[in-house]
Order: C-alpha cells, then structure tokens, then sequence
C-alpha cells in the first residue's frame, strides 16, 4: 500500500479572490488524484489563513516533524493542489521541493503545475519566480490600499485602549464606553503628578483590566496562545505607552511600524516624519493642556529624577533573580531619617508588581548582597594554585549518585518529547478525521507545545551539565584565567558583575529563631553562577 501525506494552503486574500482554491476544493483535488494513483491519504495538514510568504505555519512546521519522525508508519508521498500551496518563497519552495523531500527520502507532486520531484522539470524554476511574483504583486497591492487608507485618516489597524471601531464606519474610532474613563483618569493622575509605577499601583488596587486582557476577554477573538500572554495586572510601560500616544487628542497615527520584508515579521519603528498624521479625525479623549502637562510631568519622574542624587542604580541589574519565580530583582527602598543605604533592598519584581498569588517574594538588604558577592570574589581570587586545580578535580569527579539522578531525568525528559510529538500527530489526524473540532485541538496543541518547550529548556541546561572531564577543565581554568587579572577587589562594580557572573539567585528569607531582642534570626540561601563554571562548591577537607 502507497501512502500519502496532503498538504493544504490558503491565505486571508485568497479567500476573497480565488473561490477554486478553497480548502475543500483542493481535498477534493488532491484525493480524486490518490485515487486514482493508488495512494492512500494517511494524514491531511491544513493552513488556513496563512500567508505563503513564509514557511512558518503549524500544519506545514507538523507536517515536516512527522515526516523526520516517523518510524512504524512509512510515507511515500506529499501533495500538494499546485507548487504555489506549497509556498510562494521562491527560494525556499524550490528548496522544500527540490532537495529537501528527496534528501529524506519522499516523493512530492504539485498536481496543477505537473510537478514531480523525481523526474525533471526545467520549467519549475519559472513556476516558482512567478509564485513569488504574485506575491509581491499582491503585496504591494495591499500596501497601496492601506497607505491610501492611511492617508485619509482613516484607522485600519486595531483600536487603542479606550476606543472602538465605529459600527456604521469601520475606519472611524468612536470612545469606548467601558475603557474610555480609565484612559482619561491615567491623564487626569499624569497630570497631577503621579508617576507612572504609582499609577501602575492605582489601577492593580482598583482592579482595573489592563489593554491586552480587556481584548482578550471582551472584544477580539485570540487563540489560547495569544491569550496566554494577557496578564492580569498592569505594567507601569504599559502606562507610559497611553500617555504618549496622541491617539487620544483626536488624531490618526499611523505608520509607526513598518515590517522588514514581505518574508519576514519582525517590524522596525519609522522615524516620526514617515508617520501618516491626520489630524481631528476622532473625538479626542483628552484636551491639549491636560496631554502637554501629564507629558512634561512623565518626563520629570524619568529622565531628570535619574540625575537626582537619591537615585539609586543597581550593579545587580539583569544578573539578580528571584529563585521562588525566576522573575528578576529591582532596586528599591526608602530614605529613613537621612539614611538611604540601610533601606536599600533588591526586591523580586513580582512582589513590585503585587503579584504575590504566583510568588512569596524574595528580597534582600543592597549592601548584605554586594558585601556577599564581593567577600565570594575576593576568596577566589585569594586560591593559591594547587587549591584552583583542587576545585577543578573536585568539580570533575562530582558524587556519582548526582550524576546518576540526572541521566535518568534526561532519559525521562526525552521519552516524553517523543510521547508529546506522537500525542500532537495523533491530535492533527482526528482533527483532520473529523473526530476533534478545531478549537479543541488548538488549545490541547498549544498546551501541549507549552509542555515540550519547558522540558526542551530543562533538557538543554541537564544536558549541558554533562560535560566531560576535559570540558570541565577547559571551563575552570578560563574562569581562574579571568580571576587571575585582579589582586584584590576594594569597591565591587557593574564591570566586575558582568565579568565574573552569569546569575544569582536569591531565595527568601527564613525564620530561623527569635532573637532577645524581639527581632527573628533568619537564613537565606544565595546561590552564584559564575562564567563557564556555575556554581562553585567549597574545597572539601
């Protein structure tokens, strides 16, 4: 029995002007060709929606894991309606359909264009410039349409917290009833002083839906991937992006953004003058002097309290971590009674954030932290040279029982990728059996990628701890190398974080014991990775 896998492709646009190229019809196609060939169409993958601009669709990106991981079950085939659903990259369709298929050892059939990968085609090259043709082609229609738009003043993007699309004008933004206010209070506390963490801290007390979760829960449709990075609390950047934009006087802005090709989805911010700017085409939701004062206060609570002597920078920026939740510490505290080093703490920014459902929170005093770290150094760089190649013969015959428990949790972590792949392959084909409903797989899929990208990133640090002796030598006396440049440490820096250290992190505190004085002993565990070598264990007697 010959088998086939089918591939099926269709974008927004086509959707509109190209009723042939309907999913359905290219099944119907592609199964009357199987057939009639002898084929069997053992799995169907389906795009739809999605440009062929790139190679980054889920059913193509699953349709290639199944063909490099299949084992008991051997495809002979893949076919698409025509080379064009495939893609219409030039260069990577002709890869995919020339060199990609017959490395691995499959047939591939483009029915419309009579295509085939195991006989030669001199006309396929052309095929495949004209595929790419289209799509510039259609691209550059769509921006004229869009820039003609634009420059109109009309808003064909998605509406900014605060407004919503008019019902009798899609273009036109009109105020939304429900967020509207809350825009408008932002202003109205910008304008009086509050900077933007403390209104950060308003809007979390009042339990106020921050932009990305109001979309979420009452006016776009998002996946369960797009929705799983809502949060439900607000983010004082988030803030700061309201109070910038002039949306809210009543203007169109757009065009701020621009993507860097039509193969590519990362886009780059314009400079202002490349912006399309129509004025007064919307109720404004603010008035002119309240923007300009909440503005000129939003830059006296940044830029100039930076240059204010109180203001305390951390050397521990990006390098000190949280180790109940892994989110990163930030410098924070108070001035009492003319002392500012005392209430000086690195505190997680959960905690900062009042996010203390996922996290207990950790924090410690500033200078307990840099006293610790740079007494670490200085004992380091204090190791005489049999006691540095000690630590070394120490860290290569590390307890074998540790060793042990990791390779059977790298076993485990690798028996269930593969259980997790086969589970997501066996989803696709019920889907495409008809036994699964699409929203139902989506949201078992996207639980199921959120699993494997977790245990692939466990899996990487596990396996990079599995160095060999001659690796972990090489590594320990690259770091001794870095040590051996200094004496003596007086007065730690941010360089000589960054040239030691790739991470601390910081658990919170445990009560141990009260004192006699009314105040509790406690402990707290900090642990330093150092560059190249992680942690480094203390010298055995």
């Amino acid at each position: 029995m010959k088998t086939a896998y089918a591939y099926y492709r269709l974008s927004n646009e086509e959707k509109h002007s190209d009723e042939s190229g309907s999913i359905a019809n290219q099944r119907q196609i592609v199964r009357a060709y199987c057939e009639r060939h002898g084929y069997v169409v053992v799995n169907e993958y389906i795009d739809d929606g999605y440009s062929g601009a790139n190679f980054n669709r889920p059913g193509f990106r699953q349709m290639l894991c199944d063909l490099q991981a299949r084992d008991k079950e051997k495809v002979d085939l893949v076919i698409t309606k025509d080379l064009s659903r495939l893609g219409r990259d030039m260069r990577e369709a002709s890869y995919y359909a020339e060199q990609f298929f017959l490395d691995i050892g499959i047939r591939y059939i483009a029915i419309g264009n009579n295509f085939d990968n195991h006989t030669t085609d001199v006309m396929a090259p052309f095929t495949f410039a004209m595929n790419e043709v289209y799509l510039r082609e259609s691209s550059r229609k769509i921006k004229d349409v869009i820039n003609s738009k634009k420059r109109a003043g009309q808003y064909c993007c998605c509406p900014p917290y605060g407004y919503k699309k008019n019902p009798q004008d899609p273009y036109l933004l009109i105020p939304d009833p429900e967020t509207a206010p809350i825009v408008q209070k932002i202003f109205e506390l910008a304008a009086s002083g509050y900077s933007t963490r403390k209104i950060e801290e308003y809007l979390n007390e009042a339990g106020v839906t921050p932009p990305l979760k109001y979309r979420v829960l009452y006016r776009d449709n998002f996946g369960a991937a797009g929705a799983s990075h809502a949060s439900d609390l607000w983010n004082y950047t988030t803030v700061k992006r309201i109070l910038q934009n002039r949306t809210y006087l009543g203007h169109t802005m757009l065009g701020r953004t621009k993507k860097v090709s039509i193969r590519s989805d990362k886009k780059v911010s314009l400079p202002e003058d490349q912006w399309a700017i129509t004025p007064n085409t919307h109720e404004p939701l603010v008035s002119e002097c309240i923007f300009e004062r909440a503005k000129k206060n939003l830059a006296n609570n940044t830029k100039e309290y930076r240059k204010h002597p109180c203001f305390r920078k951390s050397i521990f920026s990006k390098i000190a971590f949280c180790a109940e939740c892994g989110y990163s510490m930030c410098s924070g505290g108070s001035v009492y009674k003319g002392e500012r080093e005392s209430y000086w703490y690195l505190v997680c920014n959960r905690i900062r954030f009042h996010d203390h459902r996922h996290c207990a929170g950790a924090r410690i005093r500033y200078y307990d932290l840099l006293k610790l770290v740079t007494d670490d150094l200085n004992q380091l760089i204090g190791l005489t040279a049999e006691q540095k190649e000690r630590i070394i013969q120490q860290a290569i015959h590390s307890n074998p029982l540790e060793q042990k428990d990791k390779e059977t949790q790298i076993e485990r972590m690798r028996q269930r990728i593969i259980e997790i792949d086969k589970i997501m392959s066996k989803l696709y084909t019920d889907n495409a059996l008809g036994k699964l409903n699409d929203a139902r797989l989506e949201r078992m899929v996207s639980e199921l990628e959120r699993e494997s990208n977790g245990i692939s990133k466990r899996l990487q640090y596990y396996e990079k701890q599995q160095n060999d002796a001659e690796k972990i030598s090489e590594q320990y006396k690259k770091f001794f190398a870095l040590v051996n440049a200094y004496t003596q440490i007086d007065e730690l820096t941010r360089e000589h974080v960054l040239t030691f250290i790739d991470r601390i992190e910081i658990s919170r505190k445990n009560v141990i014991a009260d004192s006699k004085h009314g105040e509790p002993a406690y402990e707290q565990t900090v642990k330093i990775y150092y560059k190249f070598v992680g942690q480094i264990s203390p010298l055995e007697k």
